[in-house]
């Protein structure tokens, strides 16, 4: 194990009182490993190069790392994203100065393909209405509000990477159709997993709940638009765990108060947090929850063990798994970080 391998982790993983706000995430496993670790001294919306000059490797939450930070930085070799998501951290920036970016794709599968789910289920059933009748002593009403049962509707789901397919798999014994849209999966590869592939228009016409579990890039920003709203049935649910900004939000909030959309889970917003006069709250067909509905115990485990699983094997000199930008494996500044004794 090299010496004097050091670790930054942001401190937005505490909670305003200094202690941690999301229990084991595996920092145990560097102590154990003789790796020594510190929160960073500040919480900052957006890392800067004094923060992150003395670490080797840092364990990310929710700041941005752009250029400010990276640029001329010798000595960072890794950033371990906690979760799936790296919009927030730029990647070219990463591989011009030799930085690895990994994040934990086996840790997340489940429980976000779980929200998911939870959010359908809820929709369908009309969860919080009743909460709100029964709560308001309104019981009698209960029969304007009829659920909408799943066995035989379409479940669509937009992205049929790690996520995507894991809310199939959860979602099978509801008997549902399952249609599929990623441009980078085959027809025959959907097919074999009992998806049926569509195209993205034939998929938001056909599907009873369209959910999200597609990465935010630049051609996914605002595909869910006016537009694409528009082909959905005023029945369907719209769920979306992946990204805000991948829904156009004043779009969705048009449809749904129109009624051209029967109700929609959000767990993502374009802009984080939504502001609590934002007309999307003003509405009762739609769930919403701060981009935290799969934080479970199991869920911050996983993340963060899978996070400093990579950031130990750096340590020690090898190749992580999860790596996003690839391209950065043959990059000498990276190669000159990794042999450093």
């Amino acid at each position: 194990m090299k010496q004097r391998f050091r670790v930054g982790v942001t401190r937005d993983f505490l909670k305003p009182d200094g202690t941690s706000g999301f229990g084991d995430i595996g920092l145990g496993l560097l102590d154990s490993a003789g790796v020594p670790w510190e929160y960073l001294a500040e919480n900052t919306p957006e890392l800067r190069a004094e923060q992150v000059r003395d670490c080797d490797a840092l364990l990310v939450l929710g700041p941005r790392v752009g250029t400010a930070a990276l640029d001329g930085c010798d000595r960072l070799a890794i950033i371990a994203r906690f979760g799936v998501g790296f919009d927030s951290v730029d990647v070219e920036a990463c591989t011009r100065n030799g930085v690895l970016l990994t994040i934990t794709p086996d840790a997340v599968r489940r429980p976000v393909a779980a929200a998911a789910l939870t959010l359908l289920l809820a929709l369908s059933h009309k969860l919080l209405i009743k909460d709100r009748l029964t709560r308001a002593g309104r019981w009698a009403e209960k029969l304007a509000h009829m659920g909408q049962g799943l066995t035989g509707r379409a479940l669509g789901v937009v992205g049929l990477g790690n996520v995507g397919r894991e809310v199939f798999r959860l979602a099978a014994p509801l008997g549902m159709r399952h249609l599929g849209h990623d441009p980078y999966v085959s027809p025959p590869d959907a097919e074999a997993e009992g998806i049926h592939w569509l195209p993205l228009e034939d998929l938001l016409r056909e599907a009873d709940c369209v959910c999200l579990c597609c990465a935010l890039t630049a051609e996914t920003r605002h595909l869910i638009n006016r537009k694409s709203l528009s082909l959905m049935k005023p029945t369907a649910y719209l769920v979306n765990v992946a990204r805000g900004p991948i829904v156009d939000q004043a779009a969705l909030t048009e449809a749904l108060r129109a009624g051209r959309l029967a109700g929609a889970g959000l767990d993502v917003f374009e802009q984080e947090p939504i502001a609590p006069d934002d007309p999307l709250l003003e509405l009762d067909n739609v769930i919403v929850t701060p981009h935290a509905l799969c934080w479970t115990d199991e869920c911050f485990r996983g993340i963060g063990h899978s996070a400093c699983t990579a950031i130990l094997d750096v340590a020690a000199g090898r190749m992580p798994a999860h790596i996003v930008n690839r391209e950065v494996l043959n990059s000498p500044r990276l190669l000159e970080k990794l042999r450093r004794p």
